[in-house]
């Protein structure tokens, strides 16, 4: 099963069921019982791995590699979205390599949470204003990424 990316940034994700000692009996009434997905939404653990795996899934044969100039434009765009949620589709058209800076931002979500939050410190820095939470960025993140992958399909 795939993740399931949202309008919102929540994530859809499979969930593995678990056994307990006691599940001698399967039945198809105890399965049918157990949830095989779950929602997840920016700032909730699990939410940026999720997410990095979404990227990957979008990109199967894509090996993810930052360049200082992808990382530049990643931090510019995402600064703007942040600034205006209503025009990710105009920043993302507004980059000059719109494949560098998806691959500086998938390079921070591999990193996980602290990779996130050492982004949106030097977002901050470069662009000016507050930084921006973990949740908050990961989802901004999350939004460009689709923005990107819309563009060049």
């Amino acid at each position: 099963m795939e993740i399931i990316r949202h309008e919102d940034g929540s994530l859809t994700v499979p969930v593995v069921p678990t056994r307990h000692a006691n599940d001698d009996e399967d039945t198809d009434e105890a399965a049918e019982q157990v949830p095989t997905t779950m929602v997840l939404h920016p700032g909730e653990g699990g939410y940026s791995e999720a997410l990095a795996e979404w990227d990957a899934q979008q990109n199967p044969d894509h090996e993810v590699v930052s360049t200082a100039s992808g990382r530049e434009q990643a931090m510019a765009v995402v600064h703007a979205v942040a600034e205006d949620p209503a025009h990710v589709s105009e920043a993302v058209e507004s980059l000059e390599d719109p494949g560098a800076s998806a691959d500086a931002l998938r390079h921070v979500l591999i990193g996980g949470t602290p990779s996130i939050q050492a982004f949106a410190g030097e977002v901050a820095e470069a662009e000016g204003g507050d930084e921006l939470p973990h949740h908050k960025a990961t989802k901004i993140i999350g939004q460009v990424l689709a923005e990107i992958d819309a563009h060049q399909s």
